[in-house]
């Protein structure tokens, strides 16, 4: 359904984009052209700039997950063997995969991928991937790779055990683009766009920068943005940051908040409705994101810092390969426990604050593993209080929706108490 860009809301652009996304991957098919399922945080600059058509499978992982369809493809995974220790966001991607092969083999859909609601992506042609947010990354696309005899590019970037960030990772990278590129010439059979591919880092650049300033205006007290629209709108920094899909869109949603906040609405309405403001530390628990929303709304508490949305603060020179390479090594998680807690109380002070919910993720061990750690160095800092729930991306069997709400409840009144 075409919608007019101009005239449509952010909210608009956002639904309407996404299923573009997927429709294109579906045209690109069809038409004999490449589909590559990739990382969320590796470099899609390389493959935009070789026109090959993008799919994100954590981000369809997770949109499975808010539509109540990840427990189907979970299972799936299961039956084939895929242990329930091993990231839901991988076993939901291996699920959905594993349908994928028994439509492509016998030309029919199988019941569950017919009557899923997770979005209706192809199976790839080529994967990429890179390590700077966990290692299972690796054996997950490789997996896939095996599994559908497919390319497989890695990218290798280096843990960051010092900061800032040393040149030699930063170089060690950047030839790792080069080989990059080799490979993708190698897949494509022809030569790489260095024109193209410029053209492509501006539009990332434009597209980090918009995100980032939609991030701001939850800075504001009190905050005309509610964090769990950034949940939501992450879609796009990650499927479409090369594109001008996630400019377009931030760069309404920007201006709607700021005629928000000049009218005096705000996340809960009016003012006096904003009790107390928290950070999340985590990934969003897709299964429940309602819930988790509607939990804290409850006790008047609004969330306007999280450290998630900020990875995809992908800030670099284009043209300056190195530059590039810096960026997507010097993500939150991919660095030493002390520049992450000192980026952690970054965002919760910059956000103002009370207090702060750590989500402790079963599948997501390098998002939950420091989270206490980084909760005490802010409350030493800050005097503020800490709660942490159980929780999974997109596994709904882990999270308590009982325990969630007694937490949130907890925590709003240790926060009336340092009031």
């Amino acid at each position: 359904m075409e919608i007019n860009i101009n005239e449509a809301s952010s909210k608009e652009c956002l639904a309407y984009f996404q299923a573009k996304l997927d429709e294109e991957a579906w045209e690109a098919k069809k038409a004999g052209k490449l589909v590559c399922w990739s990382a969320s945080v590796a470099p899609p600059e390389f493959c935009v700039a070789m026109d090959i058509a993008m799919v994100y499978p954590e981000t369809h992982a997770a949109g499975a997950g808010a539509r109540k369809a990840s427990q189907d493809l979970l299972d799936v995974a299961h039956s084939k063997g895929y242990n329930i220790d091993i990231c839901s966001y991988a076993r939901t991607n291996l699920g959905y995969m594993e349908l994928l092969k028994q439509e492509a083999m016998t030309g029919e859909k199988p019941e569950k991928l017919a009557t899923s609601k997770a979005a209706y992506v192809p199976l790839p042609d080529l994967v990429i991937t890179c390590n700077n947010i966990c290692n299972t990354l690796l054996k997950w696309y490789e997996n896939l790779a095996k599994e559908l005899n497919i390319p497989c590019i890695i990218i290798d970037v280096p843990f960051n055990h010092t900061m800032p960030v040393a040149r030699h990772n930063k170089e060690y990278i950047a030839d790792q683009y080069r080989a990059a590129i080799k490979q993708l010439e190698d897949i494509t059979g022809r030569a790489f766009d260095y024109d193209k591919f410029l053209k492509v880092q501006e539009q990332v650049q434009r597209s980090v920068y918009w995100w980032n300033k939609v991030a701001t205006y939850a800075f504001r007290k009190p905050s005309p943005l509610n964090g769990f629209d950034l949940f939501n709108y992450m879609a796009l920094i990650v499927c479409a940051r090369a594109r001008d899909y996630a400019e377009i869109t931030f760069h309404k949603f920007a201006d709607e908040l700021e005629a928000k906040d000049a009218a005096g609405q705000y996340a809960f309405g009016a003012a006096e409705n904003e009790k107390h403001r928290v950070t999340w530390e985590g990934i969003a628990v897709w299964t429940y994101l309602g819930a988790t929303f509607k939990g804290l709304k409850n006790v008047g508490s609004v969330m306007t810092g999280s450290a998630y949305p900020g990875l995809w603060s992908l800030v670099y020179t284009p043209g300056d390969l190195e530059s590039m390479a810096e960026a997507y090594t010097n993500v939150y998680i991919n660095t030493c426990g002390s520049n992450r807690y000192e980026e952690f109380y970054k965002v919760v002070s910059n956000s103002k604050s009370d207090g702060m919910v750590l989500h402790l993720n079963r599948s997501c061990k390098l998002m939950g593993l420091l989270n206490n750690e980084g909760a005490e160095y802010v409350n030493a800092k800050m005097g503020i209080p800490f709660v942490s729930f159980d929780g999974d991306q997109t596994d709904p069997n882990v999270f308590s929706q009982a325990q969630y709400e007694t937490r949130v409840q907890a925590l709003s009144e240790m926060m009336d108490n340092n009031k």
